[in-house]
């Protein structure tokens, strides 16, 4: 009797585990591509079938003119996604490139605005659109010689940073304000609609992305002072692409807010949640 219960115990943890294991292998395109069952009806292409099919198809960068000059798919059109005319432009872009199929992409599995970029042309009556969800890192990876870095293709794999490089540079709030003073400089590069007020007043200069030029002049006053650049943005997302023409101009004293603005606010201020009476409460 101890044997067969022993043996029946057995089998039903085994039964579990395969059906946990089942489950798991079920579950694993979803959370490679969260955002795939939101979009129902946006087609996508997988990586290998945009490279075979890279000839005849319109490939579309729906991220920034920032984003796009750092990293691209080679040969890629770039028309930030905006609620404004980007209809439009995709109708032009048939119309000068031939009714070729539409591919947009921006940077991976966790960015949805390639699904809202085939929504945005299915709304508008056209046909033939593709969301490449794997995103420009996959792709970078998987076809280097179709892609540009800083102007440059095609590339070497090793040219990407990677993550470990990215949190060298991180700071916690904590520590990135007390490394502000007279040696450093601290750049605040948030769009001008995201600045509602400054981090440290009268310690910091400003300049969006895609002001290159003030950009660029800021890294030479940090190379020439022999100071460090502690630099931020919203939620400490943007920062990244901006560690590529860092490292491209050989600036090596260099530190980014880790979260952004909205991490120093929760820091210092504490966390705001609102509750079902609709009132802001502090975190203590």
């Amino acid at each position: 009797m101890t044997i067969y219960r022993a043996t029946a115990f057995s089998l039903f943890f085994s039964l579990l585990a395969f059906l946990s294991l089942s489950a798991s292998a079920a579950d694993a395109p979803g959370q490679e591509f969260p955002f795939r069952a939101r979009y129902p009806d946006a087609p996508v292409m997988a990586t290998a079938e945009l490279a075979k099919r890279l000839s005849g198809v319109i490939v579309v960068d729906v991220r920034s003119e920032f984003e796009y000059q750092t990293l691209h798919i080679k040969g890629a059109l770039n028309v930030p996604l905006s609620p404004r005319g980007f209809a439009d432009k995709l109708k032009q872009l048939r119309s000068t490139h031939g009714n070729k199929p539409l591919v947009f992409y921006c940077n991976g599995k966790t960015c949805h605005k390639s699904y809202d970029a085939v929504l945005a042309g299915l709304n508008a009556r056209m046909s033939d659109l593709y969301a490449y969800d794997a995103g420009i890192f996959d792709w970078a990876k998987a076809q280097p010689e179709q892609t540009t870095l800083l102007g440059k293709s095609p590339i070497r794999p090793g040219d990407l940073l990677t993550e470990e490089k990215f949190k060298a540079h991180l700071l916690e709030p904590k520590e990135f304000s007390a490394r502000t003073g007279p040696n450093s400089i601290v750049l605040d590069v948030r769009d001008r609609v995201q600045r509602d007020s400054a981090l440290f007043p009268f310690q910091e200069q400003r300049a969006q992305l895609d002001e290159q030029e003030k950009i660029d002049g800021i890294v030479r006053q940090v190379k020439s002072e022999g100071k460090t650049l502690l630099v931020y943005d919203a939620v400490g997302k943007q920062v990244q692409w901006l560690q590529y023409q860092f490292e491209a101009k050989g600036l090596k004293n260099y530190y980014f807010l880790k979260g952004g603005a909205q991490a120093h606010f929760d820091a210092t201020l504490g966390k705001v949640t609102l509750g079902n009476d609709s009132k802001a409460t502090k975190k203590p």
